[in-house]
């Protein structure tokens, strides 16, 4: 048998010998694979340029991996838990695996676990011991199952859940490794790192569906159902007004800024993100509700709004016929006449260390007996009745200068104060006020303002408005367009944060718009106006300032990218502890009413001629 076996062997040899080959095929195959190893293909650019596997992390490239599973799970979770780790601001993949279990394999393996539980009950109440509440809990939990398998109810799955972790540096990865298990730790879900298994746990977290790590619990369908991360950002109050479109979930952002603690908003965004017009759709769909408005507007934007709604349009400049008198007096008659001159001596304090720059302590004790030396010239004095204001003439800048100039230390003051009242600004803050506020939306515009007038005339027109605002208490809304204006100087922003802070008590709510925020936050007022306002919207942001707004609203880095990218109209609102990616949009007819675009206005300006 071996003789025969050895022959056929020599047999096939000498045929594969006497074979014809065809070499010159065989070198041609050869050649054509080293060239088709030598193109780049688009595996080449997207892969690695080196992959390394340690215990505990895998590195790949320049990037640290790990990869943690869950090891157990509470006897309770809560409905949505998921999307505490999903919404963790950590670079991560996570996977979760679902592989059916035979119920019939189930119920066999729930009947052995029914009989070793009650036999436990038994023996442990033969021996006269208390009941023991864990197995009579643990009995009514498996035979409760067992009824809901048996009727189809329920079923049960093994369940994988792995996250792939990833960083720069070791350091960073534990870091991060540690952030996420206090996250599900704190939800009583233990975690494990897959140790000399982060090759197969990096390849079960990449989009193939590939469950090669095979770790699970088992679980039903009820608790294994809330693992599902079917939630979205939800910013709504069911009442108010709209403000735009939930872009998480394209549901409406209904939202009425009175319900909240106060009625204050902050508007951060660049030139042409569409921060004015987004207010300006607030303030017509409010005033719709039943809210006023009073708008301090220094580029002219809100004239056509005022028009539309047969509001009020003051022009302040110069030039204008609409004066204020910064000596005038509002009527109150639930305060004293002394605290009346008191409170308005301070405000004008405040206007004129705006108005006449840096102001020594000796000097500001001579603009305070100035004041009162200024009312006292028109008979007005602490012990007059308040309702006597009404009949008697109020004094001007002019009665204030010529008693500064005679006045002991105040040549100096007066010098500085001549321009407002004889030189270039003569007819500026030199005139008796005019201007009744009695309309339901009131602009004021200083577009026609110098530069150096822009901070007084804000500073001015917000005082004769929170006179308003504290003598007839309404729901009304006040908002200071390019506010960074205000926040330049001390007295300025100081004057603004005390409105911030006291408006809610008289049914009011301040809107703050501001393209040049670093200006904004730079003041401490500024970060405390921010503070104190219960909504803030952020728009499209610069490169330069997005790292401050970031840190001031502690902002994801997901966000701060959205708010360097997001298209003009589009933000994140923030109202209370609730935030989301807003859409603003306007009807047809609120678009034509509030938009500011030149050729668009061209246009409707045309057709209104034609009309």
């Amino acid at each position: 048998m071996l003789k025969l076996f050895q022959k056929k062997q020599k047999k096939e040899k000498d045929a594969s010998i006497n074979k014809p080959q065809n070499y010159g095929e065989i070198d041609i195959l050869n050649k054509e694979d080293v060239y088709q190893k030598g193109l780049t293909r688009v595996l080449d650019f997207i892969a690695p340029a080196a992959l390394g596997v340690s215990s505990s992390h895998l590195q790949i490239g320049e990037v640290y991996c790990r990869t943690i599973f869950v090891s157990a799970y509470p006897r309770v979770l809560s409905i949505g838990w998921m999307g505490r780790v999903i919404t963790l601001d950590l670079p991560m993949d996570v996977a979760f695996f679902v592989h059916p279990i035979d119920t019939i394999k189930v119920l066999k393996n729930l009947k052995k676990k029914v009989a070793q539980i009650q036999s436990q009950i038994k023996i442990e109440g033969e021996k006269g011991l208390a009941r023991n509440p864990e197995l009579e809990m643990a009995y009514r939990n498996v035979e409760d199952l067992r009824d809901k398998l048996q009727e189809g109810v329920e079923k049960v799955f093994k369940f994988g859940l792995y996250v792939n972790v990833y960083a720069k540096d070791l350091e960073a990865l534990e870091k991060h490794t540690d952030n996420l298990e206090a996250a599900l730790e704190s939800m009583s879900i233990f975690t494990k790192k897959a140790v000399f298994r982060m090759k197969e746990g990096f390849d079960s977290c990449v989009p193939l569906c590939f469950d090669k790590l095979m770790i699970g619990s088992d679980l039903n369908t009820a608790p294994l159902s809330t693992a599902f991360p079917f939630i979205s950002s939800n910013v709504t109050s069911n009442q108010g007004i709209m403000y735009g479109i939930n872009k998480h979930n394209n549901s409406l952002i209904l939202f009425d800024r009175f319900s909240l603690e106060n009625a204050n908003t902050v508007v951060f965004a660049k030139s042409g993100a569409g921060k004015s017009y987004a207010i300006k759709l607030e303030i017509l769909r409010s005033l719709m509700l039943g809210t006023d408005s009073i708008i301090i507007d220094p580029e002219d934007e809100y004239r056509y709004l005022a028009e539309a709604v047969g509001g009020s349009y003051v022009s302040v400049s110069l030039n204008s016929s609409h004066h204020i008198n910064p000596f005038s007096l509002q009527i109150n008659k639930d305060e004293s006449m002394e605290e009346v001159l008191r409170t308005n001596a301070a405000d004008l304090i405040g206007l004129f260390k705006l108005m006449l720059g840096s102001i020594i302590p000796e000097e500001e004790t001579v603009l305070e007996r100035a004041i009162h030396e200024t009312y006292l010239v028109r008979d007005i004095t602490k012990d007059i009745p308040v309702e006597d204001l009404a009949d008697k003439p109020m004094p001007l800048l002019s009665d204030f200068y010529e008693i500064l100039k005679n006045m002991k230390g105040g040549e100096s003051l007066a010098m500085r104060v001549e321009k407002y009242t004889k030189g270039i600004y003569k007819g500026f803050l030199n005139q008796p006020s005019n201007i009744i506020l009695k309309n339901r939306l009131i602009v004021f515009n200083i577009r026609d303002l110098e530069d150096e007038l822009r901070p007084i005339a804000m500073y001015l027109i917000l005082k004769y408005i929170w006179n308003e605002v504290r003598f007839n208490m309404k729901k009304r809304l006040i908002t200071i367009d390019e506010a960074w204006w205000m926040m330049q100087h001390e007295d300025g922003a100081k004057f603004l944060f005390s409105i911030a802070k006291r408006i809610r008590k008289y049914y009011g709510g301040l809107t703050t718009i501001t393209q040049d925020i670093s200006d904004f936050l730079g003041s401490s007022y500024g970060k405390s106006i921010v503070s104190n306002a219960s909504i803030q919207l952020l728009m499209k942001q610069s490169r330069s300032s997005v790292d401050v707004v970031a840190d001031t609203f502690y902002l994801t880095d997901k966000e701060k990218y959205f708010l360097m990218e997001t298209q003009v109209g589009e933000g994140i609102f923030f109202a209370g502890n609730k935030r989301a990616a807003i859409q603003v949009v306007a009807s047809y007819n609120e678009d034509k009413i509030i938009t500011t675009n030149p050729a668009q206005r061209e246009e409707i300006e045309k057709q209104k001629q034609e009309v």
